[in-house]
């Protein structure tokens, strides 16, 4: 293949394709990570689930998932981007063929743990491809569109599980599921390397473009522990947005289909069009991060004040889901707040990158560390309060709490400070 061919598909530099199979990723392993909200109430009938059981066994993607944060990212950084994630997507492929044939709680624990396993190294490690082909101006905008991939996979997913049920069962969904990771993988393959210099198809303006090249070196212990005590703040930024989107992510089929008595497809629907909004939010926040920081050149206004601004407005239009039973009126404020919270993803997901560009893997790990944490809390309390007061008021208002203290811990990041290893 010619170098003017292989720059060029679909009009796309080569820093764009990889951008394009990014989203591709981000799409199909959230839909592989949420399809079994909406096959939740078929799931707990046939295997006799309770809610507690059912939000133990989805927290159990975070187990792992929350643990190979710590590392994943230094993964990435020390063998690359290219190998990491086809290594993560063979797995992600495999556990979720396999839970289409589990038969009890055990069974579907242990293939959720496999499923986290290998999602952990996905995002740390795309982040590590961000910051190598893409210039630092857009980085949030390339976490936006990347997180707005991830949320329309997240809206996509009820009414095509309800597609695929009308020929198969639940089981069948996640066969096919499966067989459709293979895609992105075979993409990737096609089109990455990891080091955009030595692709033939890049131009000279293309390498002018790309960040400083950061050599991809083993991380030390002592290195290690000064970077995670300076994302810290951070991290915890992260628990707080992350809890509430598991609850999104985990319980919205669940709490249209249980709390307003609508069906599995009117479940589906009102789902998606809540979901859809977080695909607005996610691109918005990247674009206005990005512009705020060419405008200003202020870090902590492009990042920080997206973030508080996000996660207060969540938490402004979660209020009415639990002072009123209007369906629709719920239905636009889940919406909205859903818009709000997912302003959050890109700038956050950018303080990283701008902190440590040169670890950018290990870095964006150690922050996504508490989503992995509240993807392990989030669902398991929230089925817990649903079973014990059997009601949904109390599950939202640990949803709120959390969105107030997330946006009061923001002011603790700093990523207009560099990160400057002690004795380096």
């Amino acid at each position: 293949m010619s170098a003017a061919l292989s720059r060029r598909r679909f009009g796309l530099s080569v820093p764009a394709q990889v951008l394009a199979v990014l989203c591709l990723m981000y799409l199909v392993l959230y839909i592989e990570r949420v399809n079994i909200a909406t096959v939740a109430p078929s799931m707990t009938a046939d295997l006799k689930l309770t809610n507690v059981q059912f939000g133990l066994a989805v927290s159990a993607f975070s187990y792992p998932y929350a643990l190979i944060q710590l590392f994943g990212g230094w993964i990435s950084d020390r063998f690359g981007t290219r190998r990491t994630l086809i290594f993560c997507g063979l797995l992600v492929s495999g556990a979720t063929i396999l839970t289409g044939f589990v038969g009890g709680l055990a069974s579907l624990f242990a293939l959720r743990l496999a499923l986290g396993f290998g999602e952990g190294f996905a995002f740390p490690s795309a982040t590590r491809a961000i910051a190598t082909w893409l210039p630092a101006s857009r980085w949030g905008f390339a976490q936006g569109v990347t997180h707005a991939a991830a949320r329309l996979g997240n809206a996509l997913t009820p009414p095509l599980i309800v597609g695929i049920l009308a020929f198969v069962s639940w089981r069948g969904a996640f066969v096919a599921l499966g067989l459709l990771n293979l895609v992105w993988i075979l993409l990737w393959v096609l089109v990455a390397r990891d080091d955009p210099r030595t692709h033939p198809g890049m131009t000279e303006a293309d390498r002018d473009a790309l960040p400083s090249a950061s050599p991809r070196v083993p991380v030390s212990r002592a290195l290690w522990l000064q970077l995670a005590k300076r994302i810290a703040p951070v991290t915890a930024v992260d628990f707080c947005y992350g809890w509430t989107l598991w609850v999104f992510l985990t319980w919205l089929p669940s709490f249209f289909f249980k709390n307003f008595h609508l069906d599995l497809a009117h479940s589906a629907l009102f789902s998606a069009g809540v979901l859809l909004g977080g695909v607005a939010g996610d691109a918005v926040g990247g674009i206005v991060s990005d512009r705020i920081y060419r405008r200003t050149g202020n870090l902590q206004a492009a990042r920080r004040n997206v973030i508080i601004t996000g996660m207060l407005g969540a938490f402004v239009f979660l209020v009415p889901v639990v002072l009123t039973h209007d369906l629709n009126t719920v239905a636009i404020c889940l919406s909205l707040a859903f818009f709000f919270s997912e302003l959050v993803v890109a700038p956050i997901w950018a303080v990283p990158m701008d902190i440590a560009p040169d670890h950018a893997g290990t870095a964006s790990g150690m922050m996504n560390f508490g989503f992995g944490i509240a993807g392990i809390t989030s669902p398991l309390v929230f089925g817990a309060l649903l079973d014990w007061t059997g009601t949904w008021t109390a599950p939202f208002l640990a949803s709120i709490t959390l969105l107030l203290v997330g946006s009061a811990l923001s002011f603790r990041m700093r990523p207009d400070q560099p990160f400057v290893p002690r004795g380096g």
